[in-house]
């Protein structure tokens, strides 16, 4: 059974939110929800970087953890969803997740939060596959139809891959490679002060004793 994940290429991302505008398209995601959402590291100055960000439905998720009402389930392909019936809105959930992805509607009364939302993998949710009520609370299950995540299949540079994991990270095991960044890429230049990225430092090479010659 293939796991899926995402994996968004920060050297391909051009913060132009068509994730974004995606996702709230196919479900119809109310005002003041964004399932998924583009951040954006150094904006205006050398070595910006962007990234979409959403549920990277971990495989030890920290929502799962705390969530009181354990209103949050994992698929068999290993996407993490939530029951809305069960949720009690406390909000655990968002303050455990490191990426922030665990959304509540802006609407309503103050200090009222309501049902979570969140990224769904395009995996719908504990409904019947297909039915209104599904569509209704988790929006379209483009899983049980075959196709991606529609922010992955609509990244115009196909930065964020989305898929069966191993997959993914073929394909951006090659991308690595490709670019010829090697190990710099994992951060080993920062890391351990090589003098030449992703390479290990010159071994210095011994004295010439030059006494006696002209």
């Amino acid at each position: 059974m293939a796991r899926m994940k995402f994996v968004c290429d920060a050297e391909r991302c051009i913060e132009c939110n068509s994730c974004v505008t995606a996702c709230k398209n196919e479900h119809e995601i109310p005002w003041g929800v964004n399932r998924r959402r583009v951040v954006t590291l150094n904006d205006g100055v050398p070595g910006e970087k962007s990234i979409s960000v959403a549920c990277m439905h971990c495989s030890d998720a920290p929502c799962m953890a705390v969530c009181p009402v354990n209103c949050f389930y994992r698929t068999e392909e290993g996407v993490v969803l939530h029951n809305k019936d069960t949720c009690i809105g406390c909000g655990y959930c968002s303050y455990a997740c490191p990426f922030g992805a665990p959304q509540f509607p802006s609407e309503g009364a103050f200090g009222v939060r309501g049902k979570m939302d969140k990224c769904t993998f395009c995996a719908g949710g504990p409904e019947e596959h297909g039915s209104a009520a599904e569509f209704e609370k988790y929006g379209r299950n483009r899983l049980a139809e075959g196709k991606l995540p529609a922010c992955a299949e609509m990244c115009s540079t196909k930065a964020l891959l989305g898929g069966d994991g191993n997959v993914v990270a073929d394909i951006f095991r090659t991308r690595v490679l490709h670019r010829g960044k090697g190990a710099e890429v994992w951060g080993w230049g920062t890391a351990y002060g090589s003098q030449q990225a992703g390479q290990p430092p010159a071994q210095s090479q011994p004295a010439t004793d030059t006494k006696g010659k002209s």
